[in-house]
């Protein structure tokens, strides 16, 4: 291998590269920018405005995001005027004349329906190569001619559905199959047909959660697509996506590269980002890996396509920014990768892919200088992105290859609008060029900041969230599945309560049964007995006295122990929830990282109420200030058996109220680990054992006697509308010698909908809907029990719909593959089993799921034909029970999601500006999402709780809940003495 040329080598021959390129992209006498200006086309000029003002940039990608799913002119006409009359946006002229009419149905309303499809018609066509084989042929062949190689990528984005999963393999048998016939009929030498793909279309649940089921799964389908490559003679290049699927794309295609049968392949190729922080160790790793193979394979270097995606997901779930963070340091990774790349050419074909003429000469730049063969590299571009740059390229003898996406305008629109912002970005090349910016600062070198972040906004208060484990990383991912090997040596251990600070026998108990296994006994529950009950009452209120007066600090600080606490346990106790209540780990882990939100966002909250309010007057104090109420019984629920007992204790506690804890039977075991972390944090504060009391038991037994007792101020509780509305009329019955009156929170569940209309992402909606109608089978109060549709894409949502459920695995919830495992216990699986049949007399089964025979399950289920006013459409059956009901228009969806007897949670998908205005004004419900999914409300964030019949009291995780266990105070003093009154301050 030739020595490497020193850095000022590499810069000077750059440059003289880079600015020849130059010359032959602009041409003489004349800028990109001259040249963009004499394109009159309304495309361009779209473009253009696009450039000049943000907001117009955004309504308009968003108009033409939802452009396909509109079927009529007046509909188009519609959306532009709602998209583009927003306040924010500044019209240029012509805009404003085209929007310029009243009725949609209107001439001018048709003309700029017309105006408007016609040009987004063109942009796409511009950056897509054809919508059929015919024309994408055609293209290929003009490539060709050009002396251009190609290949040919099949436009798509989520594969939902199993059915779809194999729709997009006979699809690329298909391509290839076409290509290899036509490419015989064009001029000699006859090209070497290449397709990409992309791995998560062979398999619809492809989760980095379950590598070793998604590795079989898609094994299954790449290795006879390999196989049916090298009869065509043609090549397969494996695309890279978001970087939740990085690691396991890579692990995937490097272990079946090496499989005997594929290891001497070399027309075979991936992809690596270079806006990836970690993308440096993973070419090194490719190189090592690439080197025991013995075959060469190509690596195709691209920038990255998800940087907006990535940059989001990373700031919403408190993870580390896995991207640069801006565009000189993406540039500078680019150029020392393609370095480090070219290096180790006779092990890894590089395909340098960029729009860029700096990264593009670098590349040809280092070739020269380490002299490598010009066959033993090439260069890349898209399709439609930078025509004159590939033609520029030929000129210079290398090998040049345009990736060329195909397919239909509405698969296609994601990718289009990927295009549209790379080109309107401020830090693009294009958009730089077009704006004039001189040679010099287009071929400048890129500064690399490695420690370049990304900069969020700061919160308004100092509470920061738990991040989740991120599961597409195999050190976050593998302490789940080690605690669950090491719990089940732990099973059938006894729970016992705590009173007054000492766990205490019991005559009775009952086993807590895995709902996967029922056979097997996960704990032994110790009954709490009504003599217990009244120990527990009197130690609490024996200690309140104390706690009343402990320091609100102190109390805070408590709440971030146990916070620490769970932390510190969270692979065990997803283990425990897997086990005992049948949730699987994915969801298990957001739960814990909400019983830590709780903690740590109450205390903050206290602290802040803690300051109280003074509104005095001269000669006169006023102090508005909070102070606890009493004794605290919480009652807490199984389906959320750790965050919703975590969050109604600690709230509790921290307002200075003493706590008897009444757990689930069938979740005592996860509840007793939470009071072990309570009673820890408490203890090592030296605060006396009765604050906080454990009591396990049977509900119908010990809860009226923790509810009636009068010296009980205050129940929070968690669970059915039935149950929580007999404890509304238990806690309001004055009992001898209460001199308070009971204040009861109850949060009981819903009847929740969602709404999707015709102009809805039916990617996005059809698994929003499924998440949250079968994530943890259903058993959320949140989750979604009907989805209405409007009538003109009825059949075809619930026909996606019927696919994507089939696409579900169900089973064990230990097993990383499930997505829906059993119900709680055994009369939870009967009463759904009642449910359903009866249902069938006057609803449609469309599909039921067949489920394992041990275990309690219910298959996931969807009903059609379903009356609003029906038992199915009203009734909460807690369970993977879907109804689908039809809605004539938007105001009968909205009547029809409004039409029952409870109020908490509902979602819209649409992409129509004025039905999701009407939405916030009309959908009565207390958490409503807009395209996304109804489950998983977050603290501080996202408060959640109804009202109607779901439930009494403020939103749990928000900057009131506290307020519901403290009573409020007002303290006046008149600080005059004969007239005279201290002076402020003194």
């Amino acid at each position: 291998m030739v020595a490497q040329a020193t850095l000022p080598a590499y810069e000077t021959q750059t440059q003289t590269i880079a600015q020849s390129l130059l010359a032959s992209v602009t041409g003489e006498g004349k800028s990109l920018l001259s040249q963009w200006r004499d394109q009159l086309r309304w495309e361009d000029r779209l473009l253009a405005w696009a450039m000049e003002n943000p907001h117009l940039r955004a309504q308009m990608f968003r108009l033409i995001d939802v452009l396909p799913s509109l079927k009529s002119k007046a509909e188009v006409a519609r959306h532009l005027q709602e998209y583009l009359s927003d306040a924010a946006v500044e019209l240029p002229g012509l805009l404003k004349n085209l929007l310029n009419f009243a009725d949609p149905d209107s001439i001018p309303g048709q003309l700029a329906a017309t105006t408007l499809t016609t040009a987004v018609e063109a942009l796409a066509h511009r950056y897509i190569a054809g919508e059929t084989l015919k024309q994408v042929s055609k293209t290929l062949e003009t490539l060709h001619r050009q002396g251009m190689a190609f290949t040919v990528d099949l436009l798509g984005e989520a594969v939902i559905t199993e059915a779809e999963a194999q729709s997009y393999w006979e699809r690329y048998l298909q391509v290839m199959e076409h290509l290899a016939a036509a490419v015989k009929t064009w001029p000699q030498p006859s090209p070497l047909p290449q397709v990409s793909v992309k791995l998560t279309a062979f398999y619809s649940q492809f989760d980095p959660l379950d590598p070793v089921g998604a590795k079989a799964k898609v094994g299954e389908r790449i290795r006879p697509l390999l196989r049916r490559a090298a009869e065509l003679g043609v090549e397969i290049h494996f695309d890279m996506e978001q970087y939740r699927y990085k690691s396991l794309t890579l692990s995937i295609l490097q272990e079946l590269l090496l499989e005997p049968e594929f290891k001497s392949r070399t027309d075979i190729g991936l992809t690596l980002q270079a806006y990836l922080r970690d993308s440096y160790a993973d070419l090194q790793n490719l190189i090592t890996w690439a080197k025991e193979r013995g075959s060469p394979v190509t690596v195709r270097l691209v920038k990255g396509a998800y940087w907006d995606q990535e940059t989001i997901l990373a700031a919403q779930k408190h993870w580390p920014q896995p991207v640069y963070n801006d565009k000189s340091a993406t540039d500078a990774n680019f150029e020392r990768l393609t370095q480090l790349l070219l290096e180790h050419y006779t092990h890894l074909y590089a395909a340098i892919g960029s729009h860029n003429i700096r990264s593009q000469a670098k590349a040809i730049a280092i070739a020269q200088a380490l002299g490598v063969p010009k066959e033993a590299f090439e260069l890349q571009v898209l399709y439609g992105m930078a025509d004159k740059l590939a033609k520029a390229l030929v000129q210079t003898g290398h090998r040049v290859r345009v990736y060329c996406p195909y397919g239909e305008l509405l698969p296609g629109m994601a990718y289009l609008i990927r295009r549209l912002l790379e080109n309107t970005a401020n830090s693009s090349f294009l958009r730089q060029s077009v704006q004039g910016c001189d040679a010099a600062q287009l071929l400048a070198p890129p500064v690399f900041n490695e420690g370049s972040v990304f900069h969020q906004a700061p919160a308004p208060l100092s509470f920061v969230a738990a991040p989740d484990t991120d599961f597409s990383q195999p050190q976050q991912r593998d302490p789940f599945f080690q605690a669950l090997e090491k719990i089940r040596t732990q099973l059938g251990q006894p729970v016992q309560p705590w009173i007054a600070g000492k766990p205490v026998a019991t005559a009775e108990s009952i086993p807590s049964l895995n709902p996967a296994h029922p056979t097997q006994v996960v704990a032994q529950i110790g009954l709490a007995s009504p003599e217990q009950v009244e120990a527990a009452i009197a130690a609490a209120q024996a200690s309140f006295p104390l706690w009343k007066r402990t320091p609100i600090s102190v109390r805070a600080g408590i709440l971030r122990r146990v916070a620490e606490l769970i932390e510190g346990q969270r692979a065990e106790l997803a283990a425990w929830m897997v086990l005992e209540v049948g949730k699987p780990i994915a969801q298990a882990d957001g739960e814990i990282s909400e019983a830590i939100d709780f903690c740590r966002y109450y205390a903050q909250q206290m602290e802040t109420l803690e300051q109280g309010q003074a509104r005095d007057v001269p000669g006169e104090t006023n102090r508005y200030h909070y102070q606890p109420r009493g004794l605290a019984v919480v009652i807490a629920p199984w389906n959320f058996p750790l965050s919703i007992p975590c969050g109604m204790t600690v709230a509790a506690l921290v307002a200075g109220n003493c706590v008897l804890l009444k757990p689930a039977e069938q979740s005592s075991l996860i509840a007793s680990q939470l009071a072990g972390y309570i009673r820890t944090a408490l203890d090592e504060a030296g605060i006396p054992a009765g604050v906080f009391q454990f009591l396990p038991g049977v509900g119908e037994h010990i809860g009226p006697l923790l509810v009636k007792d009068p010296r009980v101020h205050l129940i929070a509780f968690t669970g059915s509308q039935a149950v929580g509305c007999q404890i509304l009329a238990q806690a309001a019955q004055l009992q001898p010698g209460q001199h308070h009156i009971k204040r009861v929170i109850a949060e009981m569940g819903g009847k929740n909908a969602i709404i999707v209309d015709e102009s809805a992402d039916l990617d996005q909606a059809i698994k929003g809907v499924i998440n949250s109608a079968f994530g943890y089978s259903g058993q959320k109060c949140s989750a979604c029990s009907r989805v209405v549709v409007l009538e003109p894409i009825h059949d075809l949502v619930l026909g996606r719909l019927i696919e994507a459920t089939q696409s579900l695995n169900v089973g064990d919830p230990a097993h990383p593959s499930t997505q829906v495992g059993p119900v709680i216990d055994a009369e939870a699986q009967t009463r759904l089993h009642q449910a359903i049949a009866s249902a069938q007399a006057y609803a449609r089964l469309e599909l039921s799921l067949p489920v394992p025979e041990q275990g309690y399950y219910v298959g996931p289920t969807l009903f059609s034909q379903v009356d609003p006013q029906s038992e199915l459409a009203q009734r909460e059956w807690f369970g993977p029970v879907l109804a689908i009901l039809r809605a004539p228009n938007f105001a009968g969806a909205l009547e029809i999601a409004n039409g029952t007897p409870y109020a908490l949670t509902g979602g819209l998908y649409s992409r129509t500006p004025s039905h999701i205005q009407q939405a916030r004004q009309e959908f009565a419900v207390g958490n409503l999402y807009i395209n996304r999914d109804i489950t998983g409300a977050l603290v501080e964030q996202q408060p959640f709780g109804g009202f109607k019949l779901s439930g009494v009291g403020s939103k749990a995780g928000g900057p009131d809940y506290l307020l519901q266990f403290l009573e409020p105070r007002t303290i006046t003093e008149n600080i005059q003495r004969q007239g005279f009154a201290p002076i402020e301050g003194s």
